[in-house]
């Protein structure tokens, strides 16, 4: 695979990125019409950032280190991200108008325990994570994938801890009798 090839891909990750980014935005004027309460905005500016400098991270190390594509470890580097776009979208899809890129919950809705929410409390997490890897390396950027790994665990670790404040609010708040 070219570095063009390869900035293509990233590029089309930023879109995707970007669709999601409406799919949020439309979210949560769906919560917040039906009482959401958003929790730990604090750390989205950090995460969009991060999210940005990530993508940026991997086309500059490509272009300016003059990193290979190794074979052996781009293809299935790329099997990966490819099957992280598909794991991602089945979080949003079994989240429904639910699922954002902000931490808002709906109080006295149930927690989804369908689609990856059976397996996992947090499978686009997982695929944040995997792809935090894999893209990277599908063109050799190791840098990058171990930057943002560590970026992005400090990163998570705030953002699960609000997650976990807001939902456990919401189970409080419905177990209380009207």
């Amino acid at each position: 695979m070219s570095a063009v090839l390869y900035t293509l891909l990233v590029v089309a990750v930023g879109v995707q990125r970007l669709g999601e980014m409406a799919v949020s935005r439309r979210n949560a004027s769906w919560a917040f019409a039906r009482g959401g309460v958003e929790t730990g905005r604090g750390h989205l500016p950090a995460m969009i950032v991060l999210h940005t400098a990530f993508l940026a991270g991997c086309v500059a190390e490509v272009w300016l280190a003059g990193r290979p594509f190794v074979p052996a470890l781009g293809w299935p580097m790329l099997a990966l991200v490819i099957a992280c776009q598909g794991v991602r979208w089945w979080c949003v899809r079994a989240l429904g108008p639910r699922w954002n890129t902000r931490v808002i919950v709906v109080p006295g809705m149930p927690l989804v325990r369908s689609g990856p929410y059976r397996w996992l409390a947090h499978p686009n997490y997982a695929v944040v994570v995997v792809e935090g890897l894999a893209l990277p390396l599908v063109h050799g950027a190791w840098i990058t994938a171990a930057v943002f790994t560590v970026a992005n665990a400090a990163l998570l670790t705030v953002r699960l801890r609000a997650e976990r404040a807001a939902l456990r609010s919401a189970v409080e708040s419905a177990a209380v009798p009207a």
